[in-house]
């Protein structure tokens, strides 16, 4: 069975990133990675912020903005801004970005 797809591509403006956001978790956290249906995978995050006025979004940015050091206005959301399955865009080095989040998932699987 092949390994699904990894949850960002690259664009010349930097990555695009899957996401699949569960709000009013029992605590924040990055969960790992999720197989999709389609052969794809999605970064599942858990925040225990509520989905009302986008408080939910501001905590997931928040959390990654942190976990991976990079600001938080690098990071905004594409597509999916109401839904559970988001699609980020993060602004900078493309191929830059994909290595440092090939590195960060790698540590998270061993």
């Amino acid at each position: 069975m092949n390994a699904p797809a990894p949850p960002y591509t690259i664009t010349d403006r930097g990555l695009k990133l899957a996401v699949r956001l569960t709000p009013k978790a029992g605590r924040t956290r990055i969960e790992g990675l999720a197989a999709e249906a389609r052969g794809g995978s999605v970064i599942k995050v858990a925040v225990t912020a509520t989905p009302e006025n986008g408080k939910a979004n501001t905590a997931l940015i928040k959390l990654l903005a942190k976990e991976w050091r990079i600001s938080k206005t690098s990071i905004a959301i594409e597509r999916g801004a109401t839904a559970r399955r988001k699609t980020l865009a993060i602004a900078g080095d493309g191929k830059a970005l994909a290595q440092r989040l090939a590195v960060w998932l790698q540590a998270r699987d061993d």
